[in-house]
């Protein structure tokens, strides 16, 4: 089975602070680490970690960011005939972390915003799942799930960074992935609804299945008939940059291999649990054989 990701990839450009800086506030952190990133590329690297065939499709510059940017992608053995090089800078992440993990992040998109549909495959049938984000020109992730859709792709959508929500993309996503802020750019007003009444309103726009991450009090998601509430791994933070990614990834992956949801919702939690363990996004992945020992302690 072969997961297709469409999405973004960045260098991250990462600084360590006392704390995330307050509007107008600047301040000193410790030496600047450059690393590769993106939501797209992050998802990829994390899928492919997992054990399974991950191709990618997006594009970068021919600048200096660029040998950074898909070191990840390279070494976790990610396929990129699909790659396009564009006249345009890298995509960069300006990051700052404090020292509880929790971190701000600008996007300078560069050659990411210049993706357009005619750059998507046309054969999808070397694939089984789609995994795309939001971090692309809008029209390029809803042409990326019509083609995936019609071609009988499982299509999983993490809808971040939030936008409003598209209804042909909706409609066609199989899986939606969210986070509470943007569960709540989806849904509007909920008069005091409860995640899991909210996450259910989704599945009335086309959605099969809607995961919502709750940070460090786990994971809740819905479908039709199930509930699964899976609460967070017990790890201690370093650096929360990439978890969700991390998610999406390894979800994808299991789901792909043939898992069971409750499994996959499973892996992925412990996968992101343990990417929060250590600094960065890629660079902190775990790989399957890390996530097995710690979903089956002492087998």
């Amino acid at each position: 089975m072969t997961v297709l990701v469409v999405g973004s990839v960045n260098a991250d450009v990462t600084v360590r602070a006392s704390r995330i800086p307050a509007p107008g506030e600047t301040v000193l952190g410790e030496d600047a680490r450059v690393s590769p990133g993106g939501k797209g590329a992050n998802q990829a690297v994390a899928a492919a970690l997992a054990g399974v065939g991950v191709t990618f499709c997006g594009a970068v510059g021919q600048d200096s960011f660029r040998e950074v940017a898909l070191s990840g992608l390279t070494r976790a053995g990610v396929k990129l005939p699909l790659l396009r090089d564009l006249d345009a800078p890298t995509g960069l992440a300006l990051i700052t972390v404090s020292p509880d993990g929790e971190n701000a992040i600008t996007v300078a998109s560069g050659a990411n915003a210049r993706v357009m549909p005619e750059h998507l495959p046309a054969d999808l049938s070397a694939f089984t799942h789609l995994l795309l984000q939001n971090e692309l020109p809008p029209e390029v992730t809803r042409e990326a799930a019509r083609r995936a859709h019609d071609a009988g792709l499982t299509v999983l959508h993490n809808a971040a960074p939030a936008r409003e929500p598209d209804p042909e993309l909706l409609a066609r996503t199989h899986h939606l992935i969210v986070n509470e802020h943007e569960l709540a750019v989806f849904v509007g007003s909920t008069g005091g609804q409860e995640v899991e009444a909210q996450a259910r309103t989704l599945l009335t726009r086309g959605p099969q299945t809607v995961t919502v991450t709750l940070g460090s009090r786990g994971s809740l998601t819905v479908t039709g008939k199930d509930t699964h509430r899976l609460p967070a791994y017990p790890v201690t933070p370093v650096d929360t940059t990439g978890a969700g990614d991390t998610f999406c990834g390894v979800l994808a992956a299991w789901l792909a291999s043939g898992q069971a949801l409750p499994e996959a919702l499973h892996a992925a939690g412990v996968a992101a649990a343990l990417a929060c363990t250590r600094p960065g996004a890629q660079d902190a992945m775990p790989n399957r054989a890390e996530i097995e020992r710690h979903l089956h302690p002492g087998r």
